[in-house]
């Protein structure tokens, strides 16, 4: 893999992981409760490939919960 693929994947993560972060803080605060939070993360490939697909899909799913 190289460098610019590596740098991009990690500024997109970067990004992903602090906006993620400050929509669960902001859903946690307007609704409050005792119960963990369940979530899912979903990384999904959108990318036209014009009829010709890779042969494996790119797809990853995460589940956890986040304790109030």
């Amino acid at each position: 893999m190289d460098s610019p693929s590596r740098d991009d994947i990690r500024r997109l993560l970067k990004t992903f992981g602090i906006a993620a972060d400050e929509a669960i803080l902001m859903h946690l605060a307007r609704n409050p409760g005792r119960d963990p939070l369940r979530i899912r993360l979903t990384l999904a490939d959108l990318t036209d490939y014009k009829g010709s697909p890779p042969a494996e899909a790119l797809n990853l799913e995460m589940e956890g919960d986040i304790r109030r």
